[in-house]
């Protein structure tokens, strides 16, 4: 069962699992424990509940968290849910006089790495025990040197979580990036297949037209000038034979003309698997069934765009959905993308967009950006018929 659930998955679910545990002493200290040491408490204290809520709060925020950990790109609400799970697990201690907080602090150490850089974790992990020095200063009737010493084992114990949550990430990353290479290997595969149908196609017909097409020719030639040399019976048969021949020819030549039509690539089959190979992205996509392109190098372009496209609206612009659609027209072969990513204010070309240019440019393509901040991104790319025709 465990081998099913990925590695954020793994995390989340160890992670309730440990915030429940720290709830069963929670409630048990708030209700069987009273304002002194040893007494029957008739009941929950205002501090209490703000330690039962501040509880409660870890868990929402920890499972709202998780739940798209790994697919998004790092924003400002994530480092606003961050500090509001900081801030609930040091309320918990500070309204308890416990170390429970310290514990649920380790598992928003496993999470860390996932929300912001690595050095900005590690200065995170410090300064939120910090924050659990007056605590058990206050609390525990600790020293100052004895708080701190407590203090560093906690973020000893979360330093560990923390690594654990990193090595989880790296890990899931690397899976991300090993589905991505094999979709567009198997797209890039089944693009190769159809072009060395199309090239089998083409080889075949041109074999029946300079092979079987001259022969037939050449007999069809003959006949007739033996249909004027003989005569009688023979003759008759004869021109039986020059007529087979000529329907002969006639039926090889319409197949051969047949052949070189449909040799064609269907792009759509490969389109779809790699639109199949992304989970962090819906991908919506409007493409016809079949979608036919006559130069092969014409489709290979069109597959890279639109695994460029795929990419960058999941590494860069953070999408969620992707709507992409292609076709021909009388123009020519075009590619339309949206999605509902941040977007920018000014367009900076990295390598992949500079390559996508540099692949439509050797087709005769071109290629119209438009974005805008929180308006996502938008491609509009044209080949023109001529070039693939």
């Amino acid at each position: 069962m465990l081998n099913r659930l990925t590695h954020t998955q793994l995390l989340r679910y160890a992670g309730l699992f440990t915030w429940v545990v720290v709830g069963i002493p929670l409630f048990v200290l708030i209700w069987y424990l009273g304002p002194e040491e040893g007494e029957a408490a008739v009941g929950p204290t205002p501090r209490a509940a703000v330690a039962v809520g501040a509880h409660f709060a870890f868990g929402l925020i920890y499972w709202q968290i998780t739940r798209t950990l790994g697919h998004r790109q790092q924003r400002l609400s994530d480092l606003l849910l961050l500090t509001a799970l900081t801030f609930s697990a040091i309320l918990v201690s500070a309204e308890t006089g416990t170390g429970l907080g310290a514990i649920l602090m380790m598992v928003t150490a496993g999470v860390i790495p996932w929300m912001v850089p690595v050095r900005v974790g590690v200065a995170w992990l410090i300064v939120q025990h910090v924050a659990l020095i007056p605590v058990f200063i206050r609390s525990e009737g600790f020293t100052l040197g004895f708080a701190i010493m407590q203090a560093m084992t906690y973020v000893g114990y979360s330093s560990f979580a923390m690594v654990i949550g990193l090595i989880a990430m790296q890990q899931s990353q690397a899976r991300e990036e090993q589905r991505r290479l094999n979709t567009e290997l198997r797209a890039t595969r089944a693009l190769l297949a159809e072009s060395s149908r199309m090239s089998e196609r083409v080889r075949i017909s041109r074999e029946l037209h300079d092979l079987l097409g001259h022969h037939l020719t050449a007999l069809s030639l003959n006949l007739e000038v033996a249909g004027h040399l003989t005569e009688g019976k023979a003759q008759e048969h004869v021109r039986q034979s020059h007529t087979l021949a000529k329907l002969l020819l006639t039926d090889v030549r319409e197949a051969v003309s047949e052949m070189r039509h449909d040799g064609a690539v269907d792009l759509s089959g490969a389109i779809r698997t790699l639109a199949e190979g992304v989970p962090a992205l819906d991908i919506r996509l409007d493409m016809p069934e079949p979608l036919l392109v006559e130069d092969p190098e014409c489709a290979h372009v069109m597959l890279r765009c639109a695994q460029e496209i795929i990419t960058n609206a999941v590494r860069h612009a953070g999408a969620s959905t992707l709507w992409l659609s292609l076709g021909r027209d009388s123009g020519g072969l075009h590619i339309q993308a949206r999605d509902d990513g941040a977007g920018a204010e000014t367009l900076a070309p990295g390598n992949g967009l500079r390559g996508m240019r540099e692949r439509l440019a050797s087709c005769g393509g071109r290629v119209d950006i438009i974005t805008g901040r929180g308006k996502g991104f938008a491609l509009d790319i044209r080949i023109p018929l001529e070039k693939s025709a």
